[in-house]
């Protein structure tokens, strides 16, 4: 049977884990924050490397049609997660879509190369039976994104040169509206070419024609690497803002429960705090009635 002094440590170790929810859900709510406006400043900077897109296809109308289809051979997958738990299913959502995509698209598993970011997702995808070349963390926070995205460019690098990897996905929870969100796959490499196709017959925004001055080979090249590192930053950016809305959601219940169960252990508290002042009450009543006898007697 549960003792009151039982009871007061069950009730502060609960208001102490109240308080790490909250902690926790506050710090969720700031991330998203600034998750969202890393997203918000992307889409600008991605404008403008479409818009330089734009205007090498105007003036090179068949820069990529001498290029054909990739054949299938190797496919490099960068797969990301998080490092920390409490953040619902985001880590086995990711996974599962990216495993059947990967399978629809026919790719022998020893075929694929694995880079997971988080990990948890790691974990996931060797429980599964799919290899993992390599895992990195998470980064914390949004300054964190940059270093992590030209890391992974270089190793995207190594797998083209050291193992044939010809084409590569990302997969990642793309946030939608609220506190939901979704797995989702971007085809990074090679380059969809109906794309820029789309891009050369798009009408120009002014009457003033746009021209460069450098060498073409040059300028695609700058705007090739400026799209990849938007690419994989997005997913990055949108990847944690997912983790933290899912992890802000699973707070929210966290504390809702914690809350409900205080209120179960205090009530409890007092009903046994009651009914030990009732006792201490009757034994004295008692105590009082015995002394009133003797004297009686006497």
């Amino acid at each position: 049977m549960q003792t009151i002094e039982g009871l007061k440590r069950k009730i502060q170790s609960t208001e102490d884990l109240q308080a790490v929810v909250r902690t926790m859900k506050t710090l969720a709510a700031v991330s998203i924050r600034q998750y969202e406006q890393a997203l918000k400043s992307l889409k600008n900077y991605d404008k403008t490397i479409e818009t330089g897109f734009q205007i090498v296809m105007r003036n090179n109308p068949t820069l990529f049609n001498e290029k054909g289809p990739v054949a299938k051979k190797r496919l490099g997958a960068v797969i990301f997660g998080s490092d920390q738990g409490m953040c619902g299913q985001i880590n086995e959502q990711v996974v599962t879509y990216a495993v059947e995509t990967i399978d629809e698209l026919g790719i022998e598993p020893e075929s694929r190369t694995i880079l997971a970011v988080g990990v948890r997702v790691k974990g996931l995808l060797e429980d599964i039976g799919q290899p993992v070349k390599d895992s990195i963390y998470v980064p914390s926070s949004v300054a964190g994104i940059t270093p992590t995205v030209q890391q992974i460019l270089m190793e995207i690098e190594n797998w083209n040169q050291a193992i044939g990897v010809n084409q590569v996905f990302l997969f990642y929870n793309e946030q939608l509206t609220g506190a939901s969100y979704r797995p989702r796959a971007l085809h990074l490499l090679p380059f969809n070419q109906d794309s820029f196709h789309n891009l050369q017959k798009a009408p120009w925004p002014t009457r003033a024609l746009p021209t460069y001055t450098m060498d073409v080979s040059a300028l695609l090249s700058a705007l090739i690497r400026q799209y990849l590192f938007v690419s994989l930053y997005r997913a990055f950016a949108e990847s944690l803002a997912s983790e933290n809305t899912s992890r802000l959601v699973a707070m929210q219940g966290a504390e809702k429960n914690i809350g409900d169960r205080l209120v179960e252990l205090n009530n409890e508290f007092h009903q046994k705090r009651q009914m030990s002042i009732t006792e201490e009450l009757l034994d004295i009543v008692a105590g009082f009635e015995a002394l009133k006898e003797d004297r009686n007697k006497v």
